[in-house]
């Protein structure tokens, strides 16, 4: 499908009124499952008792958590059982000394549908967990009947993008900034709440709407036990070209709906970007979320929220017309 209009293009969208409860009271059961000996982070609310759509299950982005979905759980929960899940190296997860990469985390994924939920899933990704929730459907297509991806990076264009002949200058430069003692260094100083909220204004469209429920979401992940050594892992393993399968390919090759949102305002991967997505399979729809930057879920929960309830309420109508063929 073609992009789509939004009901409403106001270029400076007021700031979301945030309930007064805790984010940690508004994203449900909160609780732990080891996974490969590793004690990881899961929250869960159980939707309808009757009549309820797919499960979905929200996969945050980089230095992210289950917080992250605090404006966005019981809005989905009305119709569906919603699940969240810290990613390993991330949040309340254990950050071991591993591998990283989109397929490492789609076999976390695989195996938490496979203890918890059993029946095929929408998959709802934020920047890294788009591509991994894509990773996900390309490989286990049995667990996914939907995805959708908030901002979604392509990790297989850096060649494409950087020219040929300055690909050695660009990656030896890569390998000294990226270096794990520099990182870790760097860690230490950008995880001060001071420091974050200013990074944070780089992701968000209106640093306005920067809260300081935000600011703990983001800082006390960071305080963990190996929590720096992880963070210069995985900024290393996604600036290789092999991070994850090519999105392109990826989206021509599954055959389940897919929703694009995209923040105009996103500057870490920018709007333009969107376009080379868009035609990669005719049954992803595109939508842009005007004003919003790399997180509209968290900077506009409202549209999302009613664009999230819309399009999950056209693949159940799509799902009841196929099973009566």
């Amino acid at each position: 499908m073609n992009a789509t209009p939004l009901a409403t293009t106001d270029p400076q969208p007021p700031v979301p009124q945030r309930p007064a409860r805790s984010w940690v009271d508004r994203v449900g059961d909160r609780r732990d499952w080891v996974w490969r000996g590793w004690s990881t982070r899961y929250s869960f609310l159980p939707g309808p008792a009757v009549n309820g759509g797919p499960p979905i299950l929200l996969l945050h982005g980089f230095g992210a958590s289950i917080g992250y979905w605090r404006s966005n759980m019981e809005a989905l929960a009305t119709h569906h059982p919603v699940y969240a899940l810290d990613l390993v190296g991330f949040g309340a997860s254990c950050k071991p000394s591993v591998a990283y990469d989109a397929y490492f985390w789609a076999e976390q994924v695989r195996e938490f549908w496979q203890t918890f939920i059993g029946v095929p899933a929408v998959v709802v990704g934020n920047s890294i967990g788009s591509a991994i929730a894509l990773t996900v459907a390309e490989c286990y297509p049995e667990m996914v009947c939907g995805a959708v991806a908030i901002s979604l990076p392509d990790p297989s264009m850096r060649e494409e993008i950087i020219p040929r002949a300055l690909r050695p200058l660009v990656l030896g430069l890569e390998a000294l900034v990226a270096s794990p003692w520099l990182l870790q260094a760097v860690f230490y100083g950008v995880r001060r709440p001071a420091v974050v909220r200013r990074w944070a204004g780089l992701a968000w469209g209106d640093p306005g709407a920067i809260d300081p429920e935000l600011v703990e979401i983001l800082t006390e992940p960071a305080r963990d036990r190996g929590a720096a050594r992880t963070f210069a892992q995985i900024i290393r393993a996604m600036a290789s070209s092999r991070f994850s399968p090519p999105i392109r390919r990826v989206l021509n090759h599954i055959q389940i709906p897919v929703l694009l949102l995209w923040g105009t305002r996103d500057r870490l991967i920018p709007f333009a970007l969107s376009q080379q997505f868009v035609g990669c399979s005719p049954r992803l729809e595109f939508v842009p979320i005007e004003g919003a930057g790399h997180c509209p879920h968290d900077e506009a929960p409202d549209r999302v929220n009613a664009l999230l309830r819309q399009w999950l309420d056209r693949l159940g109508r799509s799902a009841d017309a196929a099973g009566e063929l």
